[in-house]
Formats: C-alpha cells, sequence, structure tokens
C-alpha cells in the first residue's frame, strides 16, 4: 500500500493530474464545437501544462535548495525536465501562430511566478503571484485561453458569440474550483494575497461561488447552438462543482481538492466523448 501511495502521491506532486484536467477541457471544447481532434495539440498541451505547473510550485525549492534535494523533489524535476523536451518536440508541430499564442500565455505563467517587480514598491515578494487579490483572476484567464480560445483558433474557428460565452463559462469554472483550494489554503496562505476566502469568508465565499456555478450553467442557454446532451452534461458538472464547494473547509481531506475536484474536467472530458 505504502508503493501505490508513492506512486498516486507523485501522480498528484508531478501536476500529471492537474496536466489531464486541462487536456480534459481543451477537448471538451474541441468536441462541443465539432472542429475536429489534433492528437499532437493536446500532448503539447500536456507537457506545457506538466512543465509550467511544476516551474511554478517548484522553483523556489529547487532554487535554494538544489544541493539538498528530497528523493520525491529530485524525481520530480527529472520527470518535468523530460516533459519539457515532450513540450519542446510538440512545438514545432504547431502552428506558428498558435505557438504565438501559447507564448503570450506563457510569458503571463512567468510573470506569475517569478519575482520581477520592484519590492518596495509593488509587494514583498515582486511577483504577479503575490499582488492582492489576482492569483485565482490570473489562472482563470491563462485556463481559458488554454483550454478554449486557443483550440478554437488553433483549428480555423472564427470565435462568434458561442465562444465568447463558452470562454465567459471556463473562466467561472476555473474560478469556482480554485475556491476549495483557497479555502485549504486560508491557514497557509499570506494575508497579503487577499484571497477570497480571506476577505469575506468561508460561508460568503461559498455563497458566491454557487452563485457563479448558476451563472456558469443558465449561460448555456444563450447559445446559439443548444443541445440538450451537453446541457445535461454541463449540469451534472455544475452539480459536482456545487457538492465540492459547499462541502470543502479548511481541514478539508488530504486529497479532496487535489484530487477530486481537480479530476472534475477528466470525467467531464469522459461524458462528453462518450456523447460525441
Amino acid at each position: 500500500m505504502q508503493v501505490l501511495k508513492r506512486i498516486f502521491d507523485f501522480y498528484i506532486n508531478s501536476s500529471i493530474h492537474v496536466a489531464l484536467a486541462v487536456c480534459g477541457l481543451a477537448w471538451v471544447t474541441l468536441l462541443n464545437f465539432n472542429v475536429g481532434a489534433d492528437l499532437d495539440f493536446v500532448y503539447f498541451i500536456f507537457f506545457a501544462t506538466v512543465t509550467g505547473y511544476n516551474f511554478v510550485k517548484y522553483f523556489g525549492l529547487a532554487k535554494f535548495h538544489h544541493r539538498s534535494l528530497a528523493s520525491w523533489l529530485k524525481a520530480i524535476q527529472i520527470f518535468s525536465f523530460l516533459c519539457f523536451m515532450g513540450l519542446c518536440y510538440y512545438t514545432f508541430k504547431l502552428k506558428i501562430e498558435t505557438i504565438f499564442y501559447f507564448a503570450f500565455l506563457g510569458i503571463v505563467t512567468f510573470l506569475y511566478a517569478i519575482p520581477f517587480l520592484p519590492k518596495k514598491i509593488f509587494i514583498e515578494a515582486g511577483s504577479l503571484r503575490a499582488i492582492s487579490g489576482l492569483k485565482i483572476y490570473v489562472i482563470a484567464f491563462v485556463w481559458m485561453g488554454v483550454t478554449v480560445v486557443i483550440p478554437l483558433l488553433n483549428e480555423n474557428y472564427s470565435l462568434d458569440s458561442d465562444a465568447l460565452i463558452e470562454s465567459i463559462q471556463r473562466f467561472l469554472y476555473v474560478i469556482v474550483a480554485m475556491l476549495p483550494f483557497e479555502i485549504r489554503d486560508m491557514k497557509y496562505d499570506n494575508l497579503k494575497l487577499a484571497t477570497i476566502p480571506q476577505q469575506i469568508g468561508t460561508t460568503k465565499t461559498k455563497v458566491i461561488g454557487t452563485v457563479l456555478i448558476v451563472v456558469f450553467f443558465l449561460l448555456e442557454f444563450l447559445k446559439d447552438e443548444f443541445w440538450l446532451n451537453k446541457t445535461i452534461i454541463l449540469g451534472v458538472v455544475s452539480m459536482l462543482m456545487f457538492f465540492f464547494l459547499i462541502f470543502c473547509s479548511k481541514n478539508q481531506k488530504q486529497y479532496y481538492s487535489a484530487f477530486w475536484v481537480e479530476g472534475i474536467p477528466i470525467l467531464w472530458a469522459i461524458l462528453t466523448t462518450a456523447n460525441y
């Protein structure tokens, strides 16, 4: 059992799970808009997500403890390097304009993670990540771009009102999905981050999250193309989001957010594929 737990922890901590979630959301977009499925594009997203997330999560640890890294972190470093090589390989399979789109989001991710702002003028940590209240919106913006806007542009889909609505829905989805994480991390996060739960408390955060879930679902009825099966799947996703938001707490189980909440997009992709 101990071996299985280590493998599972590596699966979570190395960002494989979150990468599959991002790929799942991009896959949902491709199927929902019936624009085809470029697997090279999906592979690129997987390797880019692992590389980007591990860079953001472990940059500081590796920088200050590179000579005495724990074995688990060394394993993640090696895995991240292999994923970076995969990222480089699949970059050459993308269209030039698609590379530029991803480059823009890559710069946003870099600025989010790396201290570059004058500390005395802006913030103590010097990076976008530490600007009060900004974290959740940067993450939602990047996920929206990677899972909706760029997949459609890569398939030469002219962004219309349905694409705009899908983008707004995805933005709202990521914000709601982040709330259980922010509630979990309330006792660890610096107060200067000014996360939503820190500013308004757990109860009000859940109320706002519930309202956002309702908006997320109702927006589906504003699309020009309405499909009952897709709406039912969206309803299932909305109910799962509501369930995990309402029952989350500051003392939630270890894998509550990191596995179950993060895994909703994977189920979403499976249900969409089965219905396609």
